[in-house]
């Protein structure tokens, strides 16, 4: 490995970071572009040619790439997705209500079919009639299909027969509940794969932008792409499986803090534009959630770290409570694109109208508000309502203020749609801009920060007072109250890993008086037992006054701009597969998961059976993952208790895990 370098990318929603590393010498350079969502490749060329003309290194050095992000944990959290059809095999309406389930799928459609399979494998006949008949009209309104069959992980049979009828029909990306997980839950496996369709042709796009510039600048390594888990993953299976990097990005940076801090024991925080993503180090190895990541407020099926994602970063969205006597804040959890780099990008469609509105003798309600297309092709367009579709027309590639574009209060929930879709980014004041105002940043247009703060301080509170006295006093507000809420939620992350989740931290008055040193006869106080380690490219000026608000020693790792890109490139590839038996009747064994049911009259027989399955499955699964000569760990869970002096087997599972490094490019 000594000669070999390894390229780490992380496309985050505002940044994308590049890092070359080589595994003597660490960090050899180092690069940020902004994320470029009409073409992502810009965004990643900017940062790699970067990295490359500062490090001096001949392209064919270059052994491995590996991607991290952001962009899924971001669609999630946002709401935001490509439409899909959702086909459920052998369910009804009401297990809709399961799981979230129905939340989730919003006004998409839903196919419900006969069929199915029992816990041992049976089949119940499917009926494809209903699905037949709504093809040809579903596969012009969405963008990708979802299939989940009833314990298809016990046997996937119809749920394949479906999809090969959608791909036949549609020519769509199609999802089946097997492919993800080998979990029973059907509501929840379902949940999974129809976020999973949702995400394919955003991860389809990011994978496709990297390997397309790649390509383009003759560096032919393998690539790879960081799972939820911190395990990597080959480009390939990742564009299969994109529900598998929602945490990508945080689980990488929980990689690259243990790398770069060497601290055993710690509470990482990692704050971008969007997101705030907090987790706990124990003896060197990140804690896993083994009932599924929580993102979005969804629990899906996916293994990853456990690792809490909150709607707080430095592009929240600021929004001002001015009924009360003293006005209030709150931000997030939608991201907005700041003013600052609005204007940075398109000055001449920004400044003149922050400047006029904040000429005229009266405020309006959308003061400070634009709207622009994300750039996002046409066709993920598909499905829009006429009153979206006609408001989308009049949106372009420079933003428009909403004064302009929106002409009733419906219109306002119709744009708001069309921000959910991915369709349109809304510009406002965020924490970002009351940086620029502050001094302590600087990247892009700090005059629009100003105006829009200047703007916003013109605000009434509902005792008539101004909210603010200037747009430094505002902008300080707006600071305050990022290093209140990011307290709050990185506290709440704790309380939950501490098994004490139900003490609300942003409700409660006993954390409130401790975080605010209130005085009092009784006076209450809060601490972390580790050090507080903060991530992310704004992490120097936002963590040190967040430690000190929870009394906590502040590390903030050189290089920890790019902690993604580098645990990126430092971690393993990993696949696991679960193989079952069970007795449906005495003396009768079945195998089921990784194949078709296998039934057999011998219990030892049946276990060797089961072994080799989950051994051959996981091995081979690695390897398409990418991995490079990998080891496999057995385990084995017998439930097999004693009724009435008689053995009696319920299950058996051999979970299978193969690991290895990554493949790399040879010379």
């Amino acid at each position: 490995m000594s000669a070999h370098y390894l390229l780490g990318i992380d496309t985050g929603g505002t940044y994308t970071d590049a890092v070359l590393f080589h595994e003597d010498r660490g960090v050899v350079a180092k690069a940020k572009s902004l994320t470029t969502r009409h073409d992502l490749a810009i965004g990643i060329s900017g940062a790699v040619d970067a990295v490359l003309e500062v490090a001096s290194v001949p392209l064919s050095a270059i052994s491995l790439v590996s991607l991290s992000t952001t962009l899924a944990t971001n669609a999630l959290v946002e709401g935001q997705g490509g439409r899909a059809g959702l086909v459920m095999i052998g369910f009804g309406p009401e297990d809709l209500k399961r799981d979230g389930l129905a939340e989730s799928l919003g006004a998409d459609p839903v196919i419900f079919l006969p069929g199915g399979h029992s816990v041992h494998g049976n089949e119940t006949p499917l009926d494809m009639s209903a699905l037949e008949q709504a093809l040809p009209e579903l596969s012009g309104s969405v963008s990708s299909f979802a299939v989940a069959g009833y314990f298809a992980v016990r046997n996937p049979a119809h749920e394949i027969r479906v999809r090969d009828r959608i791909r036949e029909i549609s020519h769509l990306p199609v999802t089946c509940s097997h492919e993800l997980s080998s979990k029973l839950g059907g509501p929840r496996r379902a949940l999974t794969t129809l976020l999973n369709a949702r995400l394919v042709s955003m991860i389809d796009r990011l994978v496709g932008a990297c390997e397309g510039f790649l390509e383009r600048r003759g560096i032919t390594a393998p690539m790879m792409v960081v799972r939820g888990d911190g395990a990597l993953i080959s480009a390939s299976e990742a564009k299969l499986r994109p529900i598998e990097t929602i945490l990508s990005g945080p689980a990488a940076s929980l990689v690259g803090a243990r790398y770069l801090t060497g601290l055993d024991n710690a509470v990482v925080s990692d704050i971008g534009g969007t997101t705030t993503d907090v987790a706990v180090l124990d003896d060197g190895r990140p804690r896993l959630d083994t009932e599924g990541a929580v993102v979005g407020g969804y629990r899906t099926m996916v293994e990853a770290v456990a690792m809490r994602t909150y709607g707080l970063g430095g592009d929240s969205e600021l929004r001002v409570n001015d009924r009360g006597l003293s006005a209030s804040y709150t931000l997030g959890p939608r991201r907005l694109l700041p003013l600052s780099l609005a204007a940075h990008e398109h000055p001449r469609a920004v400044l003149p109208v922050l400047e006029r509105q904040l000429r005229s003798a009266h405020m309006g309600r959308h003061d400070g508000r634009f709207a622009v297309r994300t750039g996002i092709p046409d066709y993920l367009a598909a499905g829009l309502q006429p009153q979206e579709k006609a408001l989308f027309e009049r949106i372009g590639s420079e933003p428009i203020a909403l004064e302009e574009l929106l002409t009733s209060t419906l219109q306002r929930a119709t744009l708001d749609r069309l921000v959910a879709r991915g369709l349109v980014h809304l510009c406002g004041l965020t924490p970002s801009d009351a940086m620029h105002v502050l001094g302590r940043q600087h990247q892009w247009n700090a005059e629009a920060a100003r105006l829009g703060l200047e703007l916003a301080a013109r605000g009434k509170d509902g005792s008539g007072r101004p909210i603010a006295a200037s747009a430094k006093d505002l902008a300080q507000k707006i600071v305050d109250r990022l290093t209140r809420q990011s307290s709050e939620v990185i506290l709440a992350a704790c309380l939950a890993e501490d098994g004490i989740g139900d003490i609300d931290a942003m409700n409660s008055r006993e954390i409130d008086r401790a975080l605010q040193r209130a005085s009092g006869i009784a006076h209450f106080s809060i601490n972390l037992d580790r050090p507080l380690v903060g991530l992310g490219a704004s992490a120097p000026v936002y963590y040190p006054a967040i430690a000190g608000m929870l009394s906590a020693e502040s590390v903030i790792p050189h290089d920890a701009d790019v902690a993604n890109a580098i645990g990126a490139v430092v971690g393993q590839v990993r696949a696991t597969a679960t193989v079952f038996v069970t007795t449906p009747e005495e003396g009768v064994f079945i195998v089921n998961g990784a194949g078709d049911s296998l039934r057999l009259i011998d219990e030892a027989t049946s276990f060797d059976a089961a072994r080799q399955r989950a051994r051959e499955a996981a091995l081979h699964q690695a390897r398409l993952n990418g991995a490079d000569d990998p080891v496999v760990v057995l385990i084995e869970e017998i439930d097999a208790p004693e009724i009435e002096g008689n053995r009696k087997l319920v299950e058996a599972r051999f979970i299978a895990t193969a690991s290895g490094r990554p493949r790399i490019a040879t010379d």
